[in-house]
């Protein structure tokens, strides 16, 4: 096999990197959360999530509860601690405040 010039090495690389750049823009604009391009309609969320904001939690969370059909406390007794850390939004630290205000009002998860 031929050597490549240094010239041809120079513009392999640099195609290499325009791909890498591309690659890496397309995964920033893609994980871009709908709330920052305004898709989502925040009002509504305002208007039922009073139980989660007295608690305590974090937006993302809040959202996360309420599109799954859990608007209270009680109502997380329908589905298991599993499927709540499943929700894309609940993080550990949300997980920690359902899991003590549920002790607080004794309640439980679903088995």
């Amino acid at each position: 096999m031929a050597k490549k010039s240094a010239a041809k090495i120079k513009m392999e690389a640099a195609a290499i990197k325009r791909a890498a750049s591309a690659r890496r823009e397309e995964k920033r604009t893609r994980n871009i959360c709908s709330v920052t391009y305004g898709e989502v309609d925040l009002e509504y969320y305002a208007s039922v999530d009073q139980a989660w904001l007295k608690i305590g939690l974090a937006a993302p969370a809040r959202r996360a509860l309420i599109d799954d059909g859990l608007f209270n406390l009680s109502d997380l007794r329908k589905t298991s601690l599993a499927a709540v850390k499943e929700l894309h939004g609940m993080g550990p630290n949300a997980i920690r405040i359902l899991i003590n205000e549920m002790k607080k009002a004794d309640l439980s998860f679903r088995k």
